[in-house]
């Protein structure tokens, strides 16, 4: 049993903005007591509780901030071991699982489309290694909202890419109303839509899209390992 003077107390320092916490470690009362003495009482945290709070929070944030940090080093490092180098082969297959998710499947188009400028840059270099082709077989447009800059979005995939200006048709703009207001600056450079033209060569024309679509199926249909 408590004596009243102790409970007397408790209602004081809850009426004066302290927590159950800082109470209880006051006056070495449990908190499930205090709740059952104070849980009538009005209040309003005062500063120490403020205060508190305050750096509570900020060392939880802290905390969060170190951890994300090692997480990502932790990601880095295993990156490196499993990637390494990537050989030709490597290049290859990965520009398959690219077009997988990215790439233009029907027509006769090789056509890639993405807003992560990694990715179009990726995709140029893996169709000149592995299939032989040249600037001159590149085409991009831009597709872009009203929010945003175009002259500043064409320079910024040109220097990107290091592609040069002919090689970008005029930019798209997306007027549709029913877009919603929420998606402005979600993308500020737009989407690339990045095109093959095979310039009258037979091997980048509909060949081309034929052997990346074989590929494809063919390393999926491997279905079993050994």
């Amino acid at each position: 049993m408590y004596s009243r003077s102790i409970k007397d107390e408790a209602i004081k320092l809850r009426k004066e903005g302290y927590s159950y916490s800082l109470i209880a470690a006051k006056i070495s009362v449990a908190k499930s007591t205090l709740s059952d003495w104070l849980k009538g009482v009005p209040f309003m945290h005062n500063d120490i509780v403020m205060n508190s709070v305050a750096e509570n929070n900020a060392r939880i944030v802290n905390i969060k901030r170190v951890d994300k940090a090692n997480s990502i080093h932790e990601a880095m490092v295993y990156a490196e071991r499993k990637v390494g180098n990537l050989t030709k082969r490597d290049i290859f297959i990965l520009g398959m699982g690219i077009y997988i998710g990215e790439g233009s499947k029907t027509g006769s188009l090789t056509r890639i489309v993405n807003s992560d400028p990694k990715i179009i840059r990726f995709c140029i270099m893996w169709l000149k290694e592995c299939f032989g082709l040249s600037d001159s077989n590149f085409r991009i447009r831009l597709f872009v909202y009203p929010d945003n800059d175009q002259t500043m979005v064409t320079k910024y995939w040109m220097k990107y890419l290091k592609m040069k200006k002919e090689v970008f048709y005029p930019v798209y703009v997306d007027t549709r109303t029913n877009k919603s207001k929420d998606r402005r600056g979600v993308l500020p450079f737009g989407t690339a839509h990045m095109t093959v033209v095979s310039n009258g060569e037979k091997n980048f024309g509909v060949l081309l899209q034929r052997k990346i679509i074989a590929s494809i199926d063919f390393a999926l249909n491997q279905n079993k390992r050994d």
